[in-house]
């Protein structure tokens, strides 16, 4: 079996079935478009409040922006609402998304309350009304995000893939943990292996991917593609290296020094996106992830959180 693949979903063609997970002020569209460089052939924005939109929140509404450079891009909406969740999916459609995917799955407890996220695989009912509320506003494909389960009591995952299938949606993502696990244990490789034979719409395996090896894994238990989230921040080339060694390719080296240039000029991104303010506090949530292997990381992540000028990041890193 070819583990790499173009991938489609509905009317939307991927170079390959690697696809860039949707993470909460990390997707955002500098970084969508490092990790298609970096050979993802499919990127997810992070997750935008369709309630939100619905009040002309201007945060969110400019969360939908879609750079020309980062398609195919998948915007994703969250929400409780039919009506919302409707006019989010065509705002979505009209900033430019080659699709857009609906989260049933998030463990937040703030994003829980407002009735939203995991809490609607309690609800399947309501969840098929939201799907097919976004399937019938757009003419781009609609996805679903969800878990294999809530809890470790009862798995989910055909049952939800299903759902989604019947109500009208292109592809569901199935993260391969239990919503009460959040992101920590191994992936549940037979329950998703369940949905991917329940379904004939394509089934993305999500959960604890950061080897060539867990992709084999997920596509060997039937998944069309496989989602990557935490193991791009600070490796967004991880899609390439992947292709590399499934291919018998040796991966490109990235050097500690080499991995600090590209957190430079994706800092030097956000700041030309956001504004210097913005765009360097952004850039101290994923700091850890990019300086590290170096003997002095510790201290110069330390420096790096208290600085609040590009200028002062550049001189930091000149001087590692």
């Amino acid at each position: 079996m070819n583990e790499i693949h173009p991938l489609k979903i509905g009317s939307v063609v991927c170079a390959n079935n690697l696809v860039l997970a949707p993470m909460a002020g990390i997707t955002d569209s500098p970084f969508r478009v490092l990790c298609l460089r970096g050979g993802a052939g499919l990127v997810c924005a992070e997750m935008v409040s369709a309630h939100a939109l619905h009040y002309g929140n201007a945060k969110s509404g400019r969360m939908l922006q879609v750079n020309p450079k980062e398609h195919p891009v998948s915007m994703q909406i969250f929400g409780s609402d039919e009506q919302t969740i409707a006019q989010a999916a065509r705002n979505a459609e009209q900033a430019g998304a080659d699709m857009v995917d609906l989260n049933a799955g998030c463990p937040v407890k703030k994003i829980n309350k407002a009735g939203a996220g995991c809490v609607l695989m309690k609800d399947e009912l309501k969840l098929g009304r939201l799907i097919e509320s976004a399937v019938k506003a757009v003419k781009i494909p609609v996805t679903l995000k969800t878990r294999i389960a809530l809890n470790h009591q009862e798995v989910l995952g055909a049952r939800l893939a299903k759902l989604a299938e019947n109500c009208g949606a292109a592809a569901v993502t199935l993260h391969a943990r239990a919503a009460v696990d959040v992101h920590s244990g191994e992936p549940n490789v037979e329950a998703l292996a369940q949905a991917c034979a329940a379904v004939k719409i394509p089934v993305i395996g999500n959960g604890g991917v950061t080897s060539a090896a867990r992709v084999k894994e997920f596509i060997e238990a039937g998944c069309s593609g496989v989602m990557i989230g935490r193991g791009a921040v600070g490796n967004p080339f991880i899609f390439q290296d992947i292709m590399d060694e499934l291919a018998g390719r040796t991966p490109q080296q990235h050097t500690p020094q080499k991995r600090l240039e590209i957190y430079q000029a994706l800092i030097e991104e956000n700041v030309a996106y956001y504004g210097e303010r913005i765009g360097v506090n952004r850039s101290r949530k994923t700091a850890g992830y990019w300086i590290k292997d170096f003997p002095n990381a510790s201290e110069v992540r330390g420096q790096f959180v208290r600085l609040d000028t590009l200028a002062e990041i550049q001189a930091l890193f000149a001087d590692v």
